[in-house]
């Protein structure tokens, strides 16, 4: 019995071993293959990395020179204005009876913008022109009487000669005529005057229809139908005037930038509503002092009070910065240009078309013999160090005058030990 149980035993033993020994094997060949695929990540990440790092370009920012055009300008904020802006008054009293004004519209010279009630100033020639009739009724009537005295004189002479009258009557009649030719010459003299004060009161009733200076539009409407305006110290403004066809600008360019503008330079400018629009003029003039003058304690008043003002807000521009009046015009026939605008402003100083340029971050800095260089990249990956002349400069692109050909590449920076770690790609496998 025992026997036939050891005999069994090893029979049962193999079975049972054979069955167990299929999984461990499984999982030896399962880890010798995740070995192996993780030994050959590894090798292929680190010749990557390898080869990356030995590209000699690859922590380099490399630019080419191309050709084109680079402009040297001013940059400024400038404002907009009508080329002709004008504040239409009142110069008499009364209360508007009629307005006529609109803003928005158009109006040509001599149009009626408002009138004024002119009873009043009616009333005044009236009274003018009665008063000069009255003064030429008497010179009419001096004038009979200068007739009359002569008449007199005449026949006081011929008797005289025939000593039929006294030398006295003669002077008397003579001294006749010299007052009345007087009064006569006072008459006109107060002729001239009341014919003054006739054309005064004329103007002055003229003066009740208030019409437009110039072509433009209604800008500003500053009084109303039925206001009463007051224009004995003053002239009251009625409406404010503008020729928009044309716009001025009005540009404030620094003192640092000052010195290198010039009139007749090209002006480009744009406006915050539209800025990929480009609108271009002429520099017709550059202010010769800046607006702070007019608060200098040189040409201020005298007075003490005038004086402590205006050298307190001397002082205080004088710490601020300085700014010049450049200005130029420009058709605006699309009425896109409106009052007070804004304007980004670039004057141009110097221009150089279809050239060389680069980066101007490529330059090295100024060396003490005035030379600047550039790091050149050869067809094999090498660097070199070359002289160029530079030309224009806009403190983003340059002009290469000489030392550099198109196409050629450069440095213009390095890459920085971030960006390098971050472009590499993780290694395989997680190691």
């Amino acid at each position: 019995m025992n026997a036939v149980d050891r005999s069994t035993a090893p029979s049962n033993s193999r079975v049972g071993g054979g069955a167990l020994g299929r999984p461990h094997g499984g999982s030896r060949r399962v880890a010798a293959a995740l070995t192996i695929l993780a030994a050959a990540g590894a090798a292929a990440y680190f010749v990557y990395r390898m080869n990356f790092a030995a590209d000699p370009l690859a922590d380099l920012l490399v630019a080419e020179a191309t050709i084109g055009d680079v402009e040297q300008s001013v940059q400024a904020t400038g404002e907009l204005r009508p080329v002709q802006l004008v504040a239409v008054g009142a110069q008499v009293s009364g209360r508007i009876t009629r307005m006529n004004a609109v803003i928005g519209q158009r109006v040509a010279a001599g149009d009626l913008i408002a009138e004024i009630d002119n009873l009043t100033q009616q009333n005044d020639l009236k009274s003018a022109e009665a008063a000069l009739d009255d003064v030429r009724a008497q010179k009419r009537q001096k004038e009979a009487t200068l007739a009359y005295d002569q008449w007199a004189l005449e026949r006081e002479e011929k008797t005289l000669a025939k000593e039929a009258s006294s030398r006295d009557s003669w002077e008397s009649a003579k001294e006749a005529v010299a007052t009345t030719q007087a009064q006569i010459a006072s008459l006109e003299a107060q002729i001239k005057e009341a014919e003054v004060k006739v054309d005064s009161a004329r103007i002055d009733l003229g003066h009740t229809r208030i019409t437009a200076p110039i072509d433009g539009a209604v800008l500003v409407v500053a009084a109303q139908e039925g206001q009463n305006v007051n224009a004995v110290q003053s002239a009251p403004t009625i409406a404010i005037l503008g020729r928009i066809d044309r716009m001025l600008v009005r540009a404030e360019i620094s003192e640092a930038d000052a010195p290198k503008v010039k009139i007749g330079q090209k002006a480009v400018f744009s406006i915050l509503g539209a800025p990929q629009r480009r609108w271009e003029a002429t520099l017709l003039a550059l202010d010769p002092a800046p607006d702070s003058l007019r608060s200098d304690s040189e040409i201020a008043s005298s007075t003490s009070a005038s004086s402590s003002s205006s050298s307190s807000s001397s002082s205080s521009s004088t710490s601020s910065a300085i700014y010049y009046y450049g200005r130029f015009e420009v058709d605006n026939p699309d009425g896109v240009l409106r009052t007070y605008m804004t304007a980004q402003v670039r004057i141009a100083l110097a221009e150089a078309k279809n050239v060389v340029t680069i980066p101007t971050a490529a330059l090295s800095a100024l060396g003490a013999d005035g030379k600047r260089f550039v790091d050149v990249v050869g067809g094999d990956g090498g660097l070199t160090r070359r002289a160029v002349e530079v030309g224009l400069d806009d403190k983003a692109r340059c002009e290469i005058r000489s030392g550099l050909k198109a196409g050629e590449r450069v440095v213009i920076g390095r890459r920085s030990s971030e960006s390098k770690t971050s472009s590499l790609p993780p290694p395989p496998g997680g190691l």
